[in-house]
């Protein structure tokens, strides 16, 4: 069965499945049911021996402890008192997340862990950290000489850590709602990865070398105080979605089974967090991550800092984009640049390019699941990818005063705050948007084919408009662009409803995901004919009107699927080389 469908065949990685392989190893599987006890362990200690002896395993034993954090502590002491601790070969021990509920009960398990095991037996488990993308973080930081000179304080405005999820709690609400995204994946996750990028070089690539380093830059993120959490981190929760009539097409979190009615538990957080160190004082970084939103998606976005407008003053450039590092966790594994190019032609122009690596492109070994890279490192004795019991205290230290703040401050009303589907409450715009920043919302191919305008439209177009979109949200009610206004942009809704409102004040039509609007203005070079209005939380990317004029230019297929839409919504006959006239 394991081999067959359902089993190892379902979760394997490489591009052929070995059947020989596969039944050798499932031969060696051998099951032994038992208590927490000491006399359960002593059978299973003999058992052990006995296939010891078979196999040659040398005295090698790995115990994975996949239970709830409140039988590690049993669990380490059956294994003792059994007499697992002697003989020949080596004994670890790998313990699952989540350790800890919080920074108390974290420095209670490690005391359990701890009082008959050593730490370099104690392997804690975080699969993100398995993950190629991760570990390529600190080869690409400390192999690569034209980047680390740039890895500071005076080079890089901001750095924003993203994982979205497009799933809901999936009937695990009874667990999440004791949990909520902080403790289940910022915490952990986020803050490993934030110790990748931000950490000081370290002495050599052994693991207590990179341990120490990751705890100090743990240890140099600012400890907020109640009123700073207040300013420094939001959180949502994601409500129903309605269908076009109005009625519920997916439950809110607050609906999921197992979940409290009145429930206060975050399914969305954003923080600004400032690391108190020379390399990073005064450099925010962001982390944002949530359930239900718009995509499934991990990305880690570095700004550097713009280079002067001034020498471009006199030319047709009025404001510099900054250059972007994107490192694109899952599902895309890669990096990418981003950086502005010249316009080809006789005046100075400039747009909007990238370089990008993919895994998939440039390797064509097969990926390996996180867990199965954190096993082999594990049975190698390497800790690298494993948190240290000073470094879980130091993540618990930083979240521990926003857990308190939150606790202390329910929400009540306030919930829900973002509809399924969405980039998240508009208060995580607000958190950003005070520092005078916005989310950078990185946007792919496939996101963009959802909509019907793009759909089969060819990667070069596609690749074209994601340089120039722009994100942008509106709150029900909210008026996004008003009659007789300059047509200066044009709109594409990701997810929401929005109203077109004639002068009368009448709704002429009801707008929804994936329908634009604001593309006459531009085409005509006229102003607006209707006031446009929010009627649910609305995501939107904006096209500005020289970079909407620039694609019509350079891709014609592009100017004939607007001609027809313009043709069908609206009556309006208008030629291709109209639109592609640069007036």
């Amino acid at each position: 069965m394991m081999g067959g469908e359902g089993g190892l065949r379902s979760f394997h990685t490489r591009k052929e499945f070995d059947e020989a392989r596969c039944e050798n190893l499932i031969r060696r599987f051998h099951f032994h049911t038992g208590d927490i006890n000491v006399d359960s362990f002593r059978k299973l200690r003999e058992r052990v021996a006995a296939l010891d002896e078979k196999f040659g395993a040398q005295g090698n034993v790995l115990f994975y402890f996949a239970m709830a954090p409140r039988f590690f502590g049993p669990l380490c002491n059956a294994l003792y008192e059994a007499g697992f601790q002697e003989g020949p070969g080596w004994r670890r021990i790998i313990v699952e997340k989540p350790f800890g509920t919080d920074l108390e009960s974290a420095r209670a398990l490690n005391v359990d862990i701890l009082k008959h095991w050593h730490e370099n037996q104690i392997y804690r488990i975080d699969h993100y950290l398995g993950k190629e993308t991760v570990q390529n973080l600190l080869a690409f930081r400390f192999s690569n000489g034209m980047f680390e000179p740039l890895w500071n304080r005076s080079h890089v405005d901001n750095i924003q850590f993203n994982v979205c999820e497009m799933v809901d709690v999936q009937g695990r609400g009874g667990y999440y709602d004791h949990s909520g995204v902080l403790r289940d994946m910022i915490q952990n996750h986020m803050f490993q990865m934030l110790a990748y990028l931000c950490m000081e070089p370290p002495a050599s690539f052994e693991a207590d070398s990179i341990r120490n380093e990751k705890a100090k830059l743990l240890q140099s993120v600012r400890i907020y105080t109640p009123d700073e959490v207040a300013i420094n981190a939001v959180r949502g929760q994601y409500g129903p979605h309605h269908n076009g009539g109005g009625e519920v097409e997916k439950p809110g979190y607050r609906q999921e089974k197992d979940v409290d009615p009145k429930s206060s538990t975050e399914t969305f957080a954003a923080l600004k967090l400032l690391i108190d160190n020379w390399r990073w004082q005064g450099v925010p970084i962001y982390l944002r991550s949530g359930k239900a939103l718009w995509k499934r998606s991990t990305e880690i976005v570095v700004t550097f800092k713009k280079a002067p407008e001034q020498i471009f003053r006199g030319t047709a450039v009025d404001e510099l984009e900054p250059n972007r590092l994107v490192f694109h966790i899952q599902p895309y594994q890669g990096i990418e640049l981003k950086f502005q190019a010249k316009v080809p032609g006789p005046t100075v122009e400039l747009q909007n390019v990238d370089m990008k690596f993919s895994y998939g492109d440039a390797f064509k070994a097969s990926r390996y699941t996180g867990y199965e890279v954190m096993v082999y490192a594990c049975t190698r004795g390497d800790a690298t990818l494993f948190s240290r019991g000073d470094l879980v205290e130091a993540a618990w230290k930083v979240a521990q005063p926003i857990l308190d703040y939150w606790s202390a401050n329910p929400v009540g009303s306030e919930f829900p705050n973002y509809m399924r589907g969405t980039w998240g409450p508009p208060t995580a715009s607000d958190l950003i948007e005070r520092d005078g920043r916005s989310w950078f919302e990185v946007v792919t191919p496939d996101v963009l084919e959802r909509l019907p305008l793009f759909k089969g439209a060819e990667p070069l177009l596609l690749n074209s408009v994601i340089m120039a979109l722009r994100p942008t949200t509106a709150a029900p009610g909210e008026t996004v662009i008003s009659i007789d206004d300059a047509a200066n942009q044009m709109y594409l809704i990701a997810r929401g409803e929005a109203q077109i409102i004639d002068r009368a004040g009448k709704v002429m039509e009801t707008l929804h995901d994936g329908d634009f609007f604001g593309e006459v203005g531009l085409l005509l070079c006229t102003a607006r004919t209707a006031t446009v209005r929010a009627k649910t939380q609305c995501d939107f990317f904006v096209l500005e009107k020289d970079e909407f004029s620039r694609i019509l230019r350079e891709h014609p297929q592009f100017a004939e699927t607007l001609r027809k839409f313009a043709n069908e919504r609206y009556d309006i006959a208008v030629s291709c080389e109209e639109l592609m006239s640069p007036s």
